[in-house]
């Protein structure tokens, strides 16, 4: 176990990577195979650096590629700040302050595990299994959040262990093609897993985990890259696949993200937070200090805040917040609305994000909730969307959703299968309702294809169809020759 500490913390430091190189992944310093790879504990640290890469980028900018341009957050007590540019779409070269460089730590991880592990002698062949398969499903998780974002991607198939421009400076490789290859990366994950057990946090790639990737990924390709009947299939068969496996909504709606019960059976895949090892998550930035009787704020809404902490950097928009009815469990389990009363009137001032709240400690507020990645309501709505695109009927699995969401008051929201159109609205509903503030709704929307219908910053612009990309940095552009701009951004 020393030993294994020690390769974390050598993990953690030496694979390193310039602040100035977005691609071409200079390594600062590098550990030589000769020293490295060797054991079944050096394969361990190898996988840890991953998720430590990993989660890094989770913790604060999962919410910025896969929600932030949506229409679910706004300005907050603090000013937004440079969100302000994500939620308005008004993004250009110069000011899209987001590249793909971590990203690319976490595939280098990958592929270090990809590329070593294999020849690792290990005392059982399915933990050495295991380990590739989650490399594999990481590799061709972050592919997918970065073919969404950016469309064409230079890809990376070989870990960087050296420096040379040759083969370090890459074009981009066409979305369709970045798109089989993830696919290809998920069919040799899930040959390696041996079952559909998780870890005890469900904080590791898993073989239900990797299910629910591949029905993300098929339902993708099925609605934005023509692949129809075919791919919704697929997708629905992973998500049966998935279902078999441990799982089970909570009973509580809040439950499901209470730092006390981390881990819980409706979690499939999370990124883990843990007091000494993490700082703060963008839950952080959501939230609001203590407030006082003397700020004018009711007592029940003191007592529902506690012990402040973070900044109310932006905050759930009034269009979000005034769709969900009173009788959802979901609003109360979601965000809190602050008014405030002076002088005999009451205004609104600002709401709070509740999903990750966290924990206090000494009067502090600590934001290290897991950050989910999938969870079983997931599932259930991704499995009422392709069953509703292949004609079936997907009212089963929207109205378990919605059993727990209203409780006594179910059989007024009842669920009653109509038209594929309007199944697919309603499912698109659901999912904002049962998965806001969780890094999904943008990425739902250009599914959907209805960006330019729900954003409001995006209506009427339907003809500008690049802003669905981000533009690459202009760092990111000088840095190698052979990158092209996406289209509209010059």
């Amino acid at each position: 176990m020393k030993k294994l500490n020690n390769i974390c913390l050598l993990i953690a430091g030496i694979f390193l990577f310039s602040c100035n190189d977005l691609i071409d992944l200079k390594p600062e310093s590098v550990i030589s195979v000769n020293s490295f790879w060797k054991t079944e504990e050096d394969a361990q640290g190898g996988l840890i650096g991953m998720y430590n890469q990993f989660r890094t980028f989770v913790r604060t900018d999962l919410i910025l590629l896969g929600e932030a341009r949506s229409e679910v957050m706004g300005n907050g007590t603090a000013n937004a700040d440079y969100r302000i540019k994500y939620f308005e779409n008004s993004m250009t070269q110069s000011n899209a302050d987001r590249n793909w460089l971590q990203l690319y730590k976490i595939v280098n991880f990958a592929n270090l595990v990809i590329k070593y592990v294999p020849g690792i002698t290990f005392k059982n062949e399915a933990t050495k299994n295991a380990m590739i398969a989650q490399a594999y499903s990481m590799r061709a998780h972050v592919y997918f959040m970065m073919v969404r974002t950016w469309g064409a991607l230079p890809v990376m198939t070989e870990p960087v262990e050296g420096y040379d421009p040759v083969t370090t400076y890459k074009a981009r490789t066409p979305t369709e093609e970045i798109l089989v290859f993830i696919k290809s990366d998920i069919d040799k994950a899930h040959e390696l897993y041996a079952n559909n057990n998780f870890n005890t946090t469900r904080s590791l790639w898993s073989k239900p985990a990797l299910n629910m990737l591949k029905a993300e990924v098929y339902l993708w390709t099925a609605k934005r890259a023509k692949g129809g009947t075919a791919d919704f299939t697929t997708a629905l068969a992973a998500l049966n696949e998935a279902e078999q496996s441990d799982l089970a909504l909570q009973s509580n709606f809040a439950d499901v993200f209470a730092y006390t019960n981390k881990g819980n059976k409706e979690i499939i895949f999370a990124s883990h937070f843990a007091d000494l090892e993490a700082s703060d998550n963008y839950f952080a930035d959501m939230y609001t200090s203590t407030p006082t009787a003397s700020d004018g704020i009711a007592p029940d809404v003191i007592a529902a805040i506690g012990a402040g902490g973070g900044n109310n950097w932006w905050a759930p928009t009034a269009l979000v917040r005034n769709q969900f009815t009173e009788d959802d469990k979901r609003k109360k389990g979601s965000f809190l609305e602050i008014y405030v009363t002076r002088n005999g009137a009451t205004t609104y001032s600002s709401s709070i994000v509740l999903k990750g709240k966290g924990f206090v400690t000494g009067g502090v507020r600590r934001f290290l909730d897991d950050i989910i990645i999938y969870r079983y309501a997931d599932l259930l709505l991704l499995k009422a969307e392709a069953k509703n695109a292949l004609g079936q009927d997907p009212s089963p699995e929207i109205n378990k959703v919605r059993q727990r969401a209203y409780g006594e008051a179910y059989s007024k929201h009842t669920f009653i299968n109509g038209s594929q159109t309007a199944n697919d609205e309603a499912i698109l509903q659901e999912r904002l309702f049962e998965l806001a503030f969780e890094g999904k709704r943008w990425w739902d929307l250009v599914r959907f294809n209805k960006a330019f219908e729900k954003v409001p910053s995006l209506k009427g612009k339907d003809a500008n169809q690049y802003l669905l990309l981000w533009p690459l940095t202009l760092q990111t552009m000088s840095l190698n020759s052979k990158l092209e701009q996406n289209p509209g951004y010059n």
